[in-house]
């Protein structure tokens, strides 16, 4: 602990924290804090199907320059490893609600009030196909 305190205190440490090393990560963060208070707080109905795979790549692709930087960035490492995760979370909860049945199973009327309404126009579509003839 001395030693950081040490460290906080030097020259290095200002120069630090007043570059974009600091401050770019820092303001990336919002990225992953908002993916993270939507798992918690919304509804599967909401989530993009298009752009959580979408931000998942970005944080994939900005984590591998996060570490490839010199020197090497781990504050923003750590934020778009976080993203990342979260965007990925996400997206399996968009298959889940819209493919793997978690819709049904949230709303178990509204599937069956659909599935009939989908089933009455099949049936008028073969009503009108009937008349035609």
């Amino acid at each position: 602990m001395a030693a950081f305190i040490n460290w906080a205190k030097s020259p290095a440490a200002r120069q630090y924290f007043f570059s974009t090393h600091f401050w770019g990560p820092v303001a990336n963060w919002g990225l992953p804090i908002a993916a993270l208070t939507d798992i918690v707080g919304k509804d599967e109905e909401i989530i993009s199907g298009v752009m959580s795979p979408t931000m998942a790549a970005y944080s994939m692709i900005f984590m591998r320059f996060a570490w490839r930087v010199q020197p090497r960035n781990y504050l923003l490492f750590a934020c778009h490893l976080t993203n990342a995760s979260a965007q990925l979370v996400q997206e399996g909860r968009f298959i889940n609600y819209w493919y793997l049945g978690g819709r049904e199973k949230k709303h178990p009327v509204g599937s069956k009030v659909e599935d009939a309404v989908g089933k009455v126009k099949e049936g008028v579509e073969e009503a009108k196909k009937a008349v035609k003839a």
